[in-house]
């Protein structure tokens, strides 16, 4: 491999930062619309960039905190106190890339309404451009962070042998740690922010007072708008970009093991390094693909904007397998036998494609047993005639019941890897899988954006049709949230594993045998963590859902204007406003502004910084008592023990939410069961209300952060497996 080649990897990195940054000031030259509008949009940004100021004030100090004890932990032959500036530069590259996302679409969102007043093709535009900042941002910071530290320490170290190649990746490994500790806190941070102010929204807003969510008299609303950009596109964004980071890192282990049983080539420098970077020349290629996808996601006016999405995703996918084939079959051997088995670089290719279906298997599942109108989520819909406690047994059963086909691909997906290029294959899956993140990420950020743009256009008044296209987009956004989230699911699984298997390659362990007590103890105190986990998440949803829900209440109870509009809105029923008297009018009118939403974002605010402490502690130290206090056999265990559970746990929880969801919105649309008509405001719309109230932290906050956490568990054991 050629020193150049080392170089075009850090560009391909700064060309994807170049098109966000096109993509940014081009988002920020659409119209803006209406003083109303833009009032509304600025109080949702304010919101969000408030959350982000307080989140990263606390994380700075424990950066700080770790970057100083990895430090003197570093001084030792086998890694050095670099491996903290990795881990700063980690840290940094995670909360930027929420910050970047964060930004443009608090930008896209009320551009995408203005937008979306004439064609649905320019707002599905506006939409997308904003969540491509997101998915291109993240790639970008990943490659460059990753490939220029991978040369800087390369020309510090060398790479004359592999000793020298161990100790540069040891050290690199730093930099998957920064990231997987901001992803952990942004994930948890986000969930309980935007749950806590959806759980006001929805219980206050729609059961009791009998108005939408988005409607601006509800002071949960900013707050609840805010958390779609929090836990959506900061958190999922953190989330990829772990798992994406994590996956290249564990590969890059496992071809350093590979290039050593290979046969180094001391003639040429870089000849037996191709196995370890063939991650970073693949993630390289999959920006080129992504930014080429982005272009022909188009839709016209009357058009499905899900098959313009499609477009872009396949045609990218597309390109990339033909690049992938193409790059594997240069950089590697034809073939090569490890233990008496014959591999080629034929089955990496195969490896990486089983990763790719696995995504594509995994995300089609999920939209199954999510997807509004599908089987599982109409057994939902029947069984809340019945009230609350049966559609919460619906949802649970449903929940439980997909988590079976999404593990049989996976379990399927590792044993075609391994069987087509052993560990290394399972771990090129998982870059597989990844590949194409920055199309991924752009499509399912692209979600939460429209969602913004139905609330903008509903608190602003403007006319239905601007709705009805909102209403279009955000539909399938939800399709890609649903996609989004089981494809982060198995990327999550597979990187983990790729971890996991990079961890016992660098502490030296062949097989971890569980009939050992040692191991055993690790394996069940592993599979109890997702567990206690989740059940921080939720209690902490919990509680700051009570401190909104009094807010909410108080608001509607003590500000005068706010009850009287909402007593004018009961008396008035469904009837156009246009049609209400003058003076029902005014007094309505006078109410406009009341609401105080600066209580509530402040709420969920607090409630999320102070919450999210306790779990981020619990992830990151676990691992280094039990790897320091068991020894590495018994950290294996908890490693196993925590992946299984995790990836079972991950995928009930957001796929019962997910189905509760929607659920609701079919009442809410209209829904006949046994030849009568349900509508919104009836008495089993009301049951999926509360339904959909205990799975919102199910699908956005414990469940997404049992991703992060399987994943930290395991980059913490990688970085401590020197030491073991």
């Amino acid at each position: 491999m050629d020193k150049t080649m080392l170089l075009v990897i850090p560009i391909l990195g700064v060309i994807a930062l170049l098109f966000t940054f096109w993509k940014s000031s081009w988002v920020s030259k659409q119209e803006v619309g209406s003083p109303k509008m833009a009032g509304i949009a600025r109080n949702i940004a304010d919101g969000a960039m408030a959350f982000l100021k307080a989140e990263y004030r606390v994380l700075a100090i424990f950066v700080l905190g770790v970057a100083i004890l990895m430090a003197w932990s570093g001084m030792n032959e086998a890694s050095s106190p670099l491996v903290a500036m990795s881990f700063v530069l980690g840290a940094i590259c995670s909360a930027l890339a929420g910050f970047i996302g964060m930004r443009v679409a608090t930008k896209a969102n009320v551009r995408t309404t203005n937008a979306a007043r004439t064609s649905l093709g320019r707002a599905l535009e506006v939409a997308f451009a904003g969540g491509s900042v997101m998915g291109l941002g993240v790639v970008g910071l990943g490659v460059l962070g990753l490939g220029g530290l991978f040369l800087l320490y390369s020309n510090l170290f060398g790479v004359g042998s592999q000793d020298a190649v161990a100790r540069v990746i040891t050290i690199l490994t730093g930099f998957s740690f920064g990231a997987s500790s901001i992803a952990l806190f942004a994930r948890v941070g986000g969930g309980i922010y935007t749950k806590a102010a959806d759980v006001g929204a929805d219980l206050v807003g729609k059961v009791e007072a009998g108005i939408p969510e988005d409607h601006p008299l509800n002071p949960a609303t900013i707050a609840d708008n805010v958390g779609d950009n929090v836990g959506d596109v900061a958190g999922m964004g953190a989330d990829l970009f772990e798992s994406y980071v994590g996956s290249i890192i564990g590969t890059m282990v496992l071809g350093a093991t590979f290039m050593g049983i290979v046969g180094f080539e001391e003639s040429n420098n870089f000849g037996g390094m191709n196995a370890v970077i063939l991650p970073l020349i693949l993630a390289g290629l999959g920006i080129l693909t992504s930014i080429i996808g982005t272009f022909f996601v188009r839709v016209g006016e009357g058009g499905d904007p899900q098959k313009a999405l499609n477009r872009g995703e396949f045609l990218s996918a597309i390109l990339m397998l033909i690049g992938t084939y193409l790059i594997v079959q240069w950089m590697l051997p034809d073939t090569w036998t490890i233990a008496g088995k014959e591999f080629s670089s034929t089955g990496v290719f195969w490896a990486v494609i089983f990763g790719l279906i696995a995504g594509l298997g995994i995300g089609l599942i999920t939209e199954f047993y999510t997807g509004t109108g599908t089987k599982p989520v109409l057994s939902i819909v029947k069984q809340s005639i019945t009230g609350s406690a049966t559609n919460i047994i619906a949802g649970l059963g449903v929940g439980m019941m997909s988590t079976a086909i999404p593990i049989i691909i996976l379990a399927a997906a590792i044993l075609g890897a391994y069987h087509f290029a052993g560990l290394y294959g399972i771990a090129i899956a998982a870059v597989g899988m990844l590949s194409n993140t920055g199309i991924q990420l752009a499509v399912d950020a692209y979600g939460p954006i429209s969602d913004n743009a139905g609330g903008i256009a509903e608190m602003s008044d403007l006319p239905k049709e601007v709705r009805q296209r909102t209403d279009k987009l955000d539909a399938v956004g939800n399709t890609t949230a649903a996609i989004g989230k089981g494809f982060a699911i198995g990327s999550a699984a597979l990187t983990a594993l790729a971890l996991f298997a990079a961890f016992m390659a660098t502490a030296k362990i062949d097989s971890i045998n569980i009939a050992n007590p040692t191991v055993m103890s690790g394996l069940l105190v592993g599979g109890m963590l997702p567990f206690l986990f989740s059940a921080l998440s939720m209690k902490a949803v919990g509680r700051a859902a009570m401190d909104m829900i009094k807010e909410v209440r108080r608001q509607f109870k003590s500000i005068p204007e706010l009850r009287a509009a909402l007593d004018i809105m009961m008396k008035n029923g469904d009837s156009d406003y246009s049609s209400w008297s003058k003076e029902d009018q005014a007094t309505f009118d006078a109410a406009e502004g009341k609401a105080q939403y600066d209580k509530c974002v402040e709420i969920s605010t607090k409630a999320s910084i102070r919450e999210m402490v306790i779990p981020g502690i619990i992830a990151v130290a676990t691992p280094v008592v039990v790897g320091f206090g068991g020894g590495a056999e018994m950290l294996g265990g908890l490693l196993a023990g925590v992946t299984v559970c995790g990836v079972l746990m991950a995928i009930f929880q957001s796929n019962a939410g997910g189905a509760w969801d929607n659920a609701k919105k079919m009442f809410e649309e209209g829904v006949e069961i046994d030849g009568k008509n349900y509508v919104k405001g009836s008495e089993p719309h009301k049951a999926t209300v509360v339904g959909d109230t205990v799975g919102d932290p199910f699908k956005d906050t414990s469940g997404p952060s049992l991703n992060i956490l399987l994943k930290l568990m395991s980059v913490v054991a990688l970085v401590i497996a020197p030491f073991l």
